[in-house]
């Protein structure tokens, strides 16, 4: 068990390598959510994520032997990044060992470091186990990316930053994946708090910490948004801080994490990914435990895809009907086509696409159907230019978002 005294070394180690980053009180979340939200903005960090307050503090306390030889680490991206960016800083030889899924982002940042990027496995567990390998074939000292004390303690460093500027937070909100975050977060704010509420969140198809706590087999399959916290196996270490430390674990799902991205974009014009749209996810999925609080969120990283994040804010206007498809069967005349779109324009719709369907076998051979997309304003302006084209004559349907 890692303790405070462990996490202000680290603070101290730190100090002058890494500058707090910011702390950011959100009226239109707060309102959203019913309780004071206040964002610890770690997608700020030079490499746009918490892990390089672990990671450097783990690099600064190798021997001159250790630095020497180099170091070696796991990881899908954002410890990688970590890992490469300060230890070329200080001068050492960096292996990071990523798996095959890593968006292409995270590799060329971290090679952009000046580490040798090696390509392993389809799993986190693969990639590990070459790590290791790795590390042990060459005489490299590994970084683990969470289930280390120094690592820990290193993370638990955002909690020190947060309760100094805000001690009235009485509930923080955190990622897990391994758990190196959770367990440095806990560690630090329930030894300056005891009553102190620390929730985990994990993605609903990586629960993996919460199967650990339960006892249960270890469960993680699947695509996620949240990469960054799709860990099958938690850390040992991690596991028992966190069963002693942290209060409950909560799950959301895909949705929810895209929804919490799109909030984090429009909102508050900063970029989050997945995993550190989590804690956000959490407070609008399960608000009953988070209402009427002031709540400390972490916004772990902002490493996104920008193709993903295209693809999730275009997503968000599809819920919000803000762009709209909608199935429109006319006969298939001159003028037909003319009138609907015309319908759409008076209500004050833009069309983004029109596909002409003459070969459905569901409708006569003598009709048709127009796919029509459209953006609009908002639901009711939406349903506003389905009335209008109902208006016009013609029957719209919604097309399902599935």
């Amino acid at each position: 068990m890692i303790g405070l005294e462990d996490v202000r070394a680290a603070a101290a180690r730190l100090a002058g390598h890494l500058a707090p980053t910011p702390l950011v009180a959100s009226r239109i979340l707060s309102e959203i959510a019913g309780a004071e939200i206040v964002i610890k903005l770690e997608n700020l960090q030079f490499t746009a994520s918490f892990k390089e307050r672990g990671a450097l503090n783990r690099i600064l306390t190798l021997g001159p032997a250790e630095r020497a030889r180099g170091v070696c680490a796991m990881s899908a991206g954002n410890h990688a990044q970590a890992v490469a960016y300060h230890a070329h800083r200080q001068g050492i030889a960096a292996t990071i060992v990523m798996p095959s899924f890593t968006p292409f982002v995270k590799i060329d940042h971290t090679r952009r470091h000046g580490a040798e990027v090696v390509l392993a496995g389809e799993t986190l567990a693969e990639a590990g186990a070459e790590a290791q390998r790795l590390a042990q074939q060459r005489g490299l000292t590994f970084i683990h990316p969470y289930d280390d004390p120094l690592v820990m303690a290193g993370q638990g460093t955002v909690a020190l930053e947060i309760l100094a500027a805000r001690p009235d937070i009485d509930t923080l909100v955190v990622p897990i994946g391994g758990g190196g975050l959770i367990a440095g977060i806990a560690t630090a704010a329930k030894a300056l708090n005891p009553a102190i509420r620390v929730i985990g969140v994990q993605a609903a198809g990586y629960p993996a910490m919460l199967c650990a706590l339960k006892g249960e087999a270890l469960v993680g399959d699947g695509n996620t948004i949240a990469e960054g916290i799709a860990v099958k196996y938690p850390g040992a270490l991690t596991t028992a801080i966190v069963r002693d430390r942290v209060d409950e674990v909560l799950t959301v799902d895909e949705p929810a994490l895209e929804h919490a991205i799109a909030l984090y974009l429009n909102v508050e014009k900063t970029v989050a990914e997945g995993a550190g749209a989590a804690s956000l996810a959490a407070v609008l999925t399960h608000p009953a435990k988070f209402a009427g609080r002031t709540l400390g969120l972490i916004l772990s990283g902002g490493n996104i895809d920008p193709r993903l994040l295209a693809s999730v804010l275009t997503r968000e206007l599809v819920r919000e009907r803000r762009i709209v498809t909608v199935r429109v069967p006319i006969h298939d005349r001159p003028g037909a086509l003319a009138r609907v779109t015309a319908a759409v324009a008076g209500a004050g719709a833009n069309i983004i696409e029109v596909r002409h369907q003459r070969t459905l076998l569901a409708l006569p051979a003598k009709d048709a159907a127009l796919e029509l997309t459209f953006e609009a304003h908002d639901r009711r302006h939406a349903d506003a230019v389905i009335a209008a084209i109902a208006a016009a004559g013609y029957a719209a349907a919604i097309v399902p978002e599935a």
